[in-house]
């Protein structure tokens, strides 16, 4: 659907350097994809980097007209407003952006494929939250694979473990082994190109989904899951399906450095991370039914901090939990393959 070599604009409209943009900054983070401009009136005429700390700059328009003539090709809603339900706002921005050649890439609930039936050849509608056919149910196939298969865990939503997840990819690849990412969100579907929406697919499916997209990538010698949600979230149904369509070999406790309540649940205290990480490797083997699972270290997200903070929160996890501990986005990943290898 999306090449690599496409041209990208990325939607921000009003929230660049708000939470609620984590699509388009890991588009800028990790995205092969040239990104030729972000559309945000309130920023227009800065670069991304005047507003928010990135990898990769451009430059700041404030519409769709001008980022067609900066050569994009395909527009990326990169906000994911509450609800993940489409502002009825954006529409007239939206159809102009088709009416001028621009492709879409939707990774909102609402399904725009329907209101835009005729497209130019080669333009397209990608829907990313739409459940894929042919699904079943899971059988735990995957635990009969001789590769490792690692999963990304958490203590909260969006505390990084896709992030996270690609780096480690990134640094195993570096090392020679032949590594495959499966994206579960349309976050890491957008980047990677391929995946599955797993908050978009049925329950009795979920497993299933998880289970086939593994299979499909049975001949690697690493899986790296990206992890959706916590298993200490009140209003998150996602851990059980990945632990069970994974059948994981090995896991990634991922935490925001310097919080003990979740973030938007403050009410639920979030427990020493090795009691965490016992919890998780507990619910993977399920009392001895299903094969165990070996939590490696802990991957921090230290991006709201300062570099000496940073630094100071790593050593003190590992120490506290006798894990191999990194922000992987800042430190790198090799202290969690070289666990992958021992």
């Amino acid at each position: 659907m999306l090449r690599p070599e496409q041209p990208l604009a990325i939607f921000m409209n009003g929230f660049l350097g708000d939470s609620h943009g984590k699509m388009g900054y890991g588009i800028l983070r990790f995205s092969p994809n040239p990104v030729v401009c972000v559309i945000d009136p309130q920023h227009a005429g800065k670069t991304v980097c005047d507003v928010v700390a990135m990898p990769r700059n451009a430059p700041v328009v404030a519409s769709v007209a001008e980022a067609r003539a900066l050569g994009a090709e395909v527009l990326v809603l990169g906000v994911a407003p509450s609800g993940g339900l489409l502002p009825a706002a954006w529409l007239a921005e939206l159809d102009e952006a088709v009416s001028l050649g621009l492709s879409l890439v939707n990774g909102l609930h609402d399904v725009l494929a329907t209101r835009y039936p005729r497209l130019a050849t080669g333009q397209f509608v990608w829907d990313i939250r739409r459940e894929p056919p042919g699904l079943g149910v899971g059988s735990g196939q995957a635990r009969l694979l001789p590769n490792r298969r690692l999963l990304m865990v958490g203590t909260d939503m969006a505390c990084g473990k896709m992030s996270a997840g690609l780096v480690i990819v990134r640094e195993a690849r570096q090392r020679g082994w032949r590594t495959e990412f499966v994206a579960t969100g349309q976050i890491g579907m957008t980047i990677w190109g391929k995946g599955i929406p797993l908050d978009a697919i049925k329950i009795d499916y979920a497993c299933g989904a998880v289970e086939k997209a593994v299979m499909e990538v049975a001949d690697h010698d690493l899986i790296v899951v990206e992890g959706q949600g916590s298993i200490l979230h009140p209003g998150s149904s996602a851990t059980l399906p990945l632990m069970r369509g994974t059948c994981p070999t090995h896991l990634v406790l991922c935490h925001r450095a310097g919080t003990d309540t979740q973030s938007r649940n403050t009410w639920v205290r979030i427990p020493p991370l090795d009691q965490v990480a016992r919890l998780y490797e507990d619910i993977a083997r399920a009392g001895g039914a299903l094969p165990a699972a070996r939590t490696i270290g802990i991957a921090l997200n230290t991006g709201h901090m300062d570099p000496d903070a940073a630094r100071a929160a790593v050593d003190e996890t590992a120490r506290r939990t006798g894990l191999p501990t990194t922000d992987a986005l800042r430190f790198g990943a090799a202290p969690l393959v070289d666990a992958l290898e021992a």
